[in-house]
């Protein structure tokens, strides 16, 4: 219990802490532990431990980068996992001193029946948690075919969609923002949190506004034809069937 204290300790405290980030999502790297079944990141206190730690998943094709946080951005980095389904952060793997944290354990959240009236909580957790790994598993080694496992993951993903509440961007002059897919194709963007919407409005030049999915569709203009999810992140691509909104 004490070296579980002073962990939490250290982990408000330290001066900065390095982080396992996926190339695939722009994410930390996310994996569900086999006997906990955690939704667990991996971090450390020292760059050298955290690009052993690295070289560690290559032979699972993860292609995975460090990055450093420094600690006036914990709050903001440790709060950023909720979002993202996270529930577990195992720290220093792969040495003598590796202990898994619950994130509850380390930064508490408003419930969202506490939060001033008026004011909506928009989070998706169930599905960019599934979105992630997801992209993780078929994006390392591209041209797979989609196997049962992926299929499964897949399927999941479209049920946690189908039930969300999700942020748009529009602006006061252009109307609802729309981006170039592949072959040309128009797409909205789509955002699971305030988070993501932020990662991608780093200029502030758009309002967030809120929209059910089951309305989405009656929203799309005629050029467009579906979302990208989180543009910034796990980058995905959903298309929709179009509809009236009469």
């Amino acid at each position: 219990m004490n070296r579980k204290i002073s962990t939490l300790e250290k982990l408000k405290t330290a001066e900065a802490v390095y982080v396992l980030l996926s190339r695939i999502t722009n994410l930390p790297y996310v994996e569900c532990d086999s006997e906990t079944y955690d939704d667990q990141i991996f971090l450390f206190y020292s760059e050298e431990n955290a690009r052993k730690g690295a070289d560690r998943f290559l032979k699972e094709k993860a292609p995975l980068q460090v990055i450093k946080v420094e600690k006036k951005s914990f709050l903001m980095f440790y709060t950023s996992l909720y979002p993202m389904g996270v529930n577990c952060i195992v720290v220093d793997d792969g040495t003598p001193m590796r202990i898994a944290i619950q994130l509850e354990e380390l930064v508490r959240r408003v419930s969202p029946d506490q939060l001033p009236k008026g004011q909506i909580l928009v989070e998706n957790p169930q599905f960019h948690l599934t979105a992630i790994y997801f992209v993780q598993e078929i994006r390392k080694n591209p041209g797979q075919e989609m196997t049962e496992e992926l299929s499964s993951l897949y399927e999941e993903m479209l049920a946690h969609f189908g039930r969300g509440k999700f942020l748009i961007a529009a602006s006061k002059n252009q109307g609802v923002l729309l981006l170039k897919g592949e072959g040309g194709k128009a797409y909205q963007p789509l955002f699971t949190d305030p988070h993501e919407f932020q990662k991608f409005d780093r200029e502030k030049k758009f309002q967030a506004m809120t929209v059910d999915v089951g309305k989405l569709t009656g929203l799309l203009p005629p050029e467009c034809d579906g979302v990208i999810v989180n543009p910034m992140g796990v980058k995905v691509q959903l298309r929709l069937e179009k509809r009236s909104s009469g």
